[in-house]
């Protein structure tokens, strides 16, 4: 190694640990002051259950990783799981009342729990972060690999999700790990790396129900290679494709034969069969229509839901079963959304232009900057190249010299696709696992474009230095406002707009939410109660995975829009939830949302504090609690 080498790989590796050094620190702070948010509700009593009961009996519409990780730490702060109660013992996936018995109502110190459970995930945020590092040095070198890593470390859509007891930074570290060891072995196919491909392959299956789609893509890159160095002869070709196919194969029965299974072997162990058939039963009641009637055969998609249901009633398959029903819980939703607030109406989907907007709103300017450019330049060198050597031979040199960035687009392109044709609306978060790709594709670009230098004369050489001398620090400059933006907006980072789209303060105005508003605020909401000697009673409208009585004491009222004005019985104190006020008081798209009753929608409240005009506004509150917290005085 030279004297530049090694100085390069020291410098990269000191800053690499500032970079997760940094974004530890503000996911702790984060992680410290959001109360839980709505759906660690259900994947905490469900992962203390894996790891405490060996029963998956809870949330079986996501995989077991993360949430088991999540709560193994739990485990030495010995909490009372209350397996007498009906939500484990006869109710089918009683995932979110076995939540609120668990924190909130078996004695349990619900905040203590919540912030040892947010341990492990903020480690596998910083595993992804070197991963990260380390597949854009397996692309780009030491110190250009810093780019993505710090992008990604910085992101405030990343440190929101990355602090808490969910599945999406999980589902980006899947994504990353088994591209990264599946593009390895596509360039040396020993048996070393078929092994590390199949294994990593089944770790991104068990941390998301969105990694399944990696199956379709790999295949795909596979007949792309093998259409790329296709041998002449069809005798040569066919035993290149007998080959391909075999090792592929192998890949995914390694991953699920040796990771998946035993993972799921291991966390249905104390699941009873027959409990997990009817369970299974229960759940896919609706799925494919109907159930197939007693002495029929079943037909299209409903034969998956009748063998499933099948497979769970016997020991050797019930392991698999599990991972199948998980499977087949994300199919039958996606075919579905949620109610939601976006850009001024209420809907049940979203369309097409829900990604991209959360994308164009959510992202940091200067990463955006950074991303678009880098887009606008791949489009410009596409184009250059179709001009000078037409599709095919620009293609075959993709192929051949750029396949790694080739793979890496293919991935975003495709899952950014199938998430804007599927109504599910479930917030920026889904996108997560091409987040980290995306970032690695623009430092692509970025070195590419800086380091081009024009050597035909001494004039066009200095002019190419300054320009790249120039192009670099704008870069820094950047990165540097990126750091500084997401430093301002600390800790609040679920709520995290850029300056475009209204910044932390006025983000609700466009989307709710889990862009928004999950409920991270409730115990900010009990530091002011605290503060407010005066509040004897405060009416509380809450969305999220708090429990409001857990935190305010006696001084909490639970309230709702259709039980009116709490000053007319004597409580002059209204706490609600931004998102609820939201769904509640703006226009519903006919035909889509669900209707709501006049009762239901705050009116008592905007005939006495009328909102301004403009999208998405509220009445003004008299104090604002965190983010998402509106308190009125009445």
């Amino acid at each position: 190694m030279t004297i530049f080498k090694r100085f390069s790989r020291v410098t990269a590796m000191t800053a690499l640990a500032l970079i997760c050094a940094a974004s530890f620190s503000l996911m702790l702070w984060a992680s410290r002051s959001d109360s839980a948010i709505m759906d660690e509700l259900a994947h905490i009593p469900a992962g203390y259950g894996y790891v405490h009961e060996l029963d998956y009996r809870l949330n079986p519409e996501h995989p077991p990783l993360i949430k088991a990780l999540a709560l193994a730490p739990v485990l030495f702060l010995n909490p009372a799981y209350p397996t007498q109660t009906a939500a484990w013992q006869t109710e089918v996936n009683g995932q979110w009342d076995m939540g609120y018995q668990f924190l909130y109502h078996a004695g349990n110190d619900a905040t203590a729990i919540v912030r040892t459970a947010r341990i492990m995930p903020i480690l596998i945020t910083i595993l992804l972060i070197i991963l990260v590092y380390g597949m854009a040095q397996w692309m780009m070198g030491d110190l250009w690999a810093l780019l993505p890593a710090a992008l990604l470390a910085f992101d405030p859509n990343v440190l929101a999700h990355g602090h808490l007891v969910t599945t999406d930074v999980g589902a980006g570290l899947g994504f990353v790990l088994a591209t990264f060891f599946f593009l390895r072995f596509t360039e040396d196919r020993s048996a070393k790396n078929l092994w590390l491909a199949g294994l990593a392959f089944g770790i991104a299956q068990i941390t998301k129900f969105s990694t399944p789609l990696l199956v379709p893509l790999f295949i795909f890159f596979a007949l792309v290679l093998w259409l790329r160095d296709r041998a002449t002869g069809r005798r040569a070709a066919l035993a290149a494709l007998w080959r391909w196919t075999w090792q592929v194969a192998v890949i995914f029965a390694i991953g699920y034969g040796i990771v998946v299974y035993p993972v799921y072997s291991l966390f249905t162990a104390h699941y009873p069969t027959a409990r997990q058939a009817a369970d299974t039963s229960a759940i896919l009641t609706s799925f494919a229509t109907a159930p197939t009637p007693a002495g029929h055969l079943c037909h299209g998609m409903r034969c998956l839901a009748d063998l499933d249901i099948w497979m769970a009633g016997h020991r050797l398959t019930q392991p698999i079963a599990q991972y199948m029903l998980g499977v087949l819980m994300v199919l039958q939703r996606s075919d579905g959304g949620n109610t939601i607030y976006f850009l001024g109406h209420v809907v049940q989907s979203g369309g097409w232009i829900y990604f991209p907007t959360l994308y164009l709103m959510k992202e940091p300017l200067p990463t955006l900057i950074i991303v678009l450019l880098a887009a606008g330049l791949g489009l410009w060198w596409g184009a250059q190249a179709l001009r000078r050597r037409g599709w095919r031979s620009a293609g075959r040199r993709l192929l051949h010299n750029h396949f790694r960035a080739f793979a890496l687009f293919t991935i975003v392109a495709f899952y950014w696709g199938y998430s804007m044709h599927s109504p599910l609306n479930i917030g920026i978060r889904h996108l997560m696992p091409t987040i980290p790709l995306i970032f690695i594709l623009a430092a692509l670009a970025w070195k590419s474009w800086i380091a081009t230098i024009d050597l035909n004369s001494f004039a066009a050489a200095a002019w190419s230095l300054a320009a790249a001398a120039g192009k670099y620090i704008f870069l820094m400059l950047l990165v540097a406002w990126l750091v500084l933006e997401t430093l301002f907006a600390a800790p609040y980072f679920i709520s995290y707009f850029n300056e475009l789209a209204g910044g932390v303060w006025g983000g609700y105005h466009y989307v709710t939410d889990s862009n928004y508003d999950w409920g991270q605020d409730m115990l900010r909401l009990q530091s002011f109660v605290a503060a407010h000697p005066e509040i004897d009673k405060i009416a509380v409208d809450y969305f999220g995975g708090s429990n409001p009585h857990y935190y305010l004491g006696n001084k909490e009222i639970d309230w709702s829009s259709s039980k009116g004005n709490p000053a007319d019985q004597g409580i002059h104190w209204l706490a609600v939830s931004v998102n609820t006020l939201e769904l509640a008081t703006q226009p519903l798209v006919p035909g889509e949302a669900p209707p709501r009753g006049p009762a239901d929608t705050y009116a008592w409240l905007t005939a006495i504090r009328p909102p301004a005009p403009g999208m998405g506004n509220l009445p003004t509150p008299d104090y604002r609690v965190g983010t998402s917290i509106f308190v009125y005085h009445l």
